[in-house]
């Protein structure tokens, strides 16, 4: 299969992000010497910088990690948590019956740089000022504006078009009469800047700046101690105070007591086999399970024999997906607050019976969520839900040849949210827009839980040796189109880069993640390279099929590694808007 990027191999270390700047950074850090962590932390700090729209530090960023010297997979549990004061009844008493989509209503404790310092300081080698120079610097000295940031030029098409809609020359006018903050960084002269002009963040360059320093002060103490110091300077500090101070100026519900109480936890992955590898995925709180619950489904179905992107086989893949994501929306959740009954959502029996479910002939309409306590196909009575996803995400995988991997999904603190805070030149996320205002509901608002979140990153390994790092943006979809890529490889024999570009499609069956929770269902959306023959197929079984261009399902990166050859394969989508794999062999150390 001729593909449109190369397929990249090295041996040494590698490192694919969303844009050539954050993979650069990432490079950067195996030529001082960094794994494969401290160059994912890099990559994720620029992206946070370059891609704003998508990610920033004031947002989150859920990771999976395989330590070679640990010789197994943790979770980084990155996700936000509701401030004390941000109840169901505050809410109502505001009239609102769902938590808004932007703004400071919607902000949570941010969890992204806790995350990253968490996975710097426990896998890491390097300090927080070699790994987040790249990110200063690019603040300091500015960054050419790309089409994608900039909503001018030719800008390649994601599922929704929100991309777009995350642009500046889209938000010019929130910028300007709602968001000065905003519109002082990206919109210098008061006008949208176009690609190529150069966008300085002096803010956010002290702000790095500030966390140096805090770790400088303590060097003395040890590397995990000063890195240590940043985070508390962030959490109980001057930065602190500062983020409290712009929540209350503008509505918000953060107090110093909720950022002091913030802990990122490093959790077991769950896990499911299928056909030999071993997938790890982020626990409930994420939709992690949801891609365990599909593998489950489909281990039961010959794939080979349908034919790949075959009617029966797009058929078999989304009907799949409708009844794993309607056991998502039904019970996933932050499994500190709520009882998620994941072993038997997981387990074989269970799918079997859901399985049966399956008709090979006609679409399903209906949202069907089973019974994983007391086994049964169907829940008697399924919670009522009301309804894409916001404006973007990142993903930066990186591995190095001693076989750590790190896949991140990093989002939320977007600047179409939420307007930026004057004194550290990022927004706070709004990722409490995905919790409902119904104590009935599964993934209900309560004061310090963690919203249900949509990022999920994934490794893979086989025989507990590390093999396949990957994920990407895309919200709800995303467990859709990376099942699609492993599935490529496992099942199909595909290289990582043909697995990437292959035809893709995806349902919008189920509730949506984000406000307003909408659902379409039957909607399949696939791209036109896919055979007309098979979209006529698939509409004849009752399928609601809306074709979209030939590149627009997602942007999936991934990595694998062969041990025994310690041979790295990576792969970017040329659906991203600058995705790029940069091996550390081809240049020079």
């Amino acid at each position: 299969m001729t593909t449109w990027y190369p397929l990249v191999m090295g041996r040494e270390a590698m490192v694919a992000t969303e844009h050539y700047l954050s993979a650069a950074a990432g490079a950067r850090m195996f030529a001082k010497g960094g794994n494969a962590i401290d160059a994912a932390v890099a990559a994720t700090l620029v992206e946070g910088v370059v891609n704003p729209h998508m990610h920033t530090i004031g947002g989150e960023a859920p990771m999976l990690i395989y330590s070679a010297d640990a010789r197994r997979v943790v979770a980084i549990n990155g996700n936000m948590t509701a401030p004390a004061r941000a109840t169901i009844d505050h809410y109502r008493g505001l009239g609102l019956t769902l938590v808004p989509g932007e703004g400071l209503l919607a902000a949570g404790v941010p969890a992204a740089f806790d995350a990253l310092a968490v996975a710097l300081k426990t896998f890491g080698t390097l300090t927080l000022a070699e790994v987040a120079a790249p990110a200063a610097a690019l603040c300091e000295d500015g960054f050419p504006m790309h089409p994608g940031l900039a909503g001018d030029g030719e800008t390649p098409q994601d599922l929704s078009g929100l991309i777009g809609q995350a642009s500046i020359r889209v938000n010019a006018k929130k910028f300007r009469e709602k968001w000065p903050s905003s519109a002082a960084v990206y919109m210098p002269g008061g006008e949208p800047p176009h690609t190529g002009q150069i966008v300085k963040n002096p803010a956010l360059a002290k702000f790095f700046g500030r966390l140096i320093e805090a770790e400088a002060a303590a060097r003395k103490r040890g590397r995990e101690a000063a890195l240590d110091a940043a985070r508390e300077r962030f959490y109980r500090g001057d930065i602190a105070r500062e983020i409290v101070a712009w929540s209350d100026a503008n509505g918000g519900l953060l107090a110093l007591e909720d950022l002091a109480a913030f802990t990122t936890r490093i959790e077991e992955p769950v896990t499911a086999d299928y056909r030999g590898v071993t997938v790890h995925k982020c626990g409930p709180w994420s939709q992690g399970p949801v891609y365990l619950q599909q593998l489950r489904l489909l281990e039961g179905f010959d794939l080979k024999a349908l034919g790949h992107n075959s009617a029966d086989y797009v058929h078999t893949l989304v009907e799949a997906a409708k009844l794993a994501f309607a056991d998502r929306e039904q019970y996933y959740a932050d499994p500190e607050f709520t009882r998620v009954p994941l072993e038997g959502l997981l387990s074989a029996r269970y799918a079997a019976l859901r399985r049966e479910l399956i008709d090979p002939r006609r679409a399903s309409m209906e949202q069907r969520p089973g019974d994983p306590i007391n086994f049964r196909p169907l829940l008697d009575r399924p919670a009522g839900a009301a309804r894409s996803w916001g404006p973007g995400t990142i993903h930066v995988t990186a591995a190095d040849g001693r076989g750590n991997m790190i896949a991140v999904t990093a989002s939320g603190g977007w600047i179409p949210s939420s307007p930026v805070v004057e004194a550290l030149g990022f927004p706070l996320g709004s990722r409490m827009q995905t919790f409902y205002l119904d104590e009935a509901h599964a993934n209900a608002l309560k004061p310090g839980k963690r919203p249900r979140t949509t990022l999920t990153p994934s490794i893979a390994t086989r025989a507990g040796q590390p093999w396949l790092s990957f994920g990407t943006p895309g919200g709800d979809q995303q467990d859709q189109w990376t099942l699609q890529f492993f599935l490529n490889l496992v099942d199909f024999g595909m290289t990582v880069q043909e697995a990437i570009e292959a035809p893709r499609f995806s349902t919008a069956h189920f509730p949506s993640t984000f406000h307003p929770h909408n659902a379409r269902p039957g909607v399949l959306r696939i791209e036109e390279r896919i055979d007309p023959a098979v979209r006529a197929a698939l509409s004849a079984r009752g399928h609601q099929v809306e074709v979209r261009p030939p590149w627009c399902e997602g942007h999936v990166l991934g990595i694998r590694f062969d041990p025994a050859r310690r041979l790295l394969e990576g792969g970017a989508d040329p659906r991203g808007q600058m995705a790029v794999v940069m091996p550390a062999q081809t240049i020079g150390w």
